[in-house]
């Protein structure tokens, strides 16, 4: 199985999981899903997977959340998912799959556990190290 990372090329996080999984040896599949969009489907698949709810997902800082209502508790899990559908960047990123499982790569570290290369060390955009577990 190859790996596929749902990715948005202007968030320094994803840029960070991409170049890891990079770093590990492995061209993964790129979903660039502002562009692409989700599905219900997809989303609840990836979510189970993941063992996220619409709730742990959401994005709050830097998307329409706040001014959408969605911060309020009382939203439910459907209402979520249809704001997720028909707003994209609603849903955290990056989200990685591969053959060892799904995971919401944040921090970008999460990912490690999920690459089969040999990453040591790697420096992220801001200049953090991150060290490996290989």
């Amino acid at each position: 199985m190859s790996i596929v990372i749902h990715h948005n090329p202007d968030c320094g996080t994803s840029r960070n999981v991409l170049q890891m999984i990079r770093g590990s040896g492995t061209e993964p599949v790129v979903v660039e899903y502002l562009k692409t969009g989700w599905t219900r489907p997809q989303l609840q698949a990836l979510f189970a997977a993941a063992g996220l709810t619409p709730r742990t997902a959401l994005r709050t800082t830097k998307s329409p959340a706040e001014e959408l209502g969605l911060l309020d508790p009382t939203v439910d899990d459907e209402a979520l998912l249809d704001a997720m559908l028909d707003h994209p960047v609603l849903v955290n990123r990056p989200i990685v799959c591969s053959s060892k499982g799904v995971r919401l790569c944040r921090p970008s570290e999460q990912v490690l556990d999920l690459l089969d290369g040999d990453i040591t060390t790697f420096t992220k955009e801001d200049g953090e190290i991150v060290h490996g577990s290989k």
